[in-house]
């Protein structure tokens, strides 16, 4: 299979590129930066400016399937207004290229996999979200409204469009798993904020196993969480880290105290989802990783 990935130099497509070239695919990466991506050799890497599709509708045209995980990172930098608009830029405008290129190309792929994340529900205290769940009203929830949708039009076409809804990915370069470790490195780990919401987690090995899944899988169509079936609560989380760290887990971060910090960002750790892969789950996949403790002690001990 042609495989063409947009954002395949981030942590997710670093991991997913050498298991496409294991299964045979030939891969080509469109980078804004193509000179500074270190790929493996046989991947071609071309350049584009983020932003339009019309110079890469040619190559396009050769390929079979598209994987668009462009996106400013969320964790980076406080949630000013101009922060705001380059995460909503960097993933609607992205999706916009994404159609142009579809429009443009005499060939069509035949599947388009679309990067999306778990936040598209909002904060939903214990309430149990599967994919039927609507979509939540805060800032985080409608970017994930308006990047699903920047890409809708390429169904018209008769497109298999699948929407990933990825968790908390944890991975040994996870800059996410990074965070959590530092105080509990520094042996002062606690609950964040009340420590009762909800953490939809999946190990990065399911979210490679999961997005190969749906690959190719022709009944896959629409959206699907990428998060384990056992959700955590954040107090659960970090005593099973504690545990697999041997630190101990005493000191509590107050909520205020991280909303001070961190302002609106403190929303990727203050609330949660309590999120189901129902959908993978019916389709037939199999976790690897369904207890975090398993998945944590696979990714932090030798």
């Amino acid at each position: 299979m042609n495989i063409l990935i947009i954002g395949g130099s981030g942590f997710i497509g670093s991991a997913l590129i050498p298991r496409l070239l294991e299964e045979g695919h030939a891969i080509n990466v469109l980078s804004r930066r193509p000179h500074a991506v270190r790929l493996p050799p046989s991947v071609a890497v071309h350049p584009w400016d983020g932003h339009s599709g019309a110079a890469w509708a040619d190559l396009l045209a050769g390929m079979d399937a598209v994987i668009n995980l462009a996106g400013a990172n969320l964790g980076v930098g406080r949630w000013t207004q101009q922060r705001k608009m380059e995460f909503l830029a960097s993933r609607v405008t992205s999706g916009q290229a994404v159609v142009e290129a579809f429009a443009l190309a005499p060939r069509k792929p035949r599947l388009l996999m679309q990067a999306s994340a778990i936040g598209y529900y909002g904060p939903c205290g214990d309430e149990v979200i599967t994919e039927s769940s609507p979509p939540g009203r805060d800032f985080l929830a409608q970017l994930c409204v308006q990047w699903e949708a920047s890409t809708q039009p390429v169904e018209a076409w008769g497109v298999r469009r699948v929407l990933l809804r990825t968790g908390i990915v944890l991975g040994r370069d996870s800059l996410v798993l990074k965070r959590l470790l530092l105080p509990f490195r520094l042996g002062v780990g606690g609950p964040l904020g009340s420590g009762r919401q909800w953490m939809p987690w999946i190990h990065l090995a399911d979210q490679i196993g999961a997005m190969l899944f749906l690959l190719h899988n022709d009944q896959a169509v629409g959206p699907f969480n990428l998060t384990a079936p056992n959700p955590v609560r954040n107090a659960v989380f970090g005593r099973i880290l504690a545990r697999v760290l041997r630190r101990p887990y005493w000191l509590p971060v107050p909520a205020f105290a991280l909303r001070l910090v961190l302002g609106e960002m403190s929303t990727l750790v203050l609330d949660g989802q309590r999120a189901l892969p129902q959908r993978l789950l019916d389709l037939g996949y199999r976790f690897a990783f369904e207890d975090l403790e398993a998945a944590l002690r696979d990714l932090l001990t030798d």
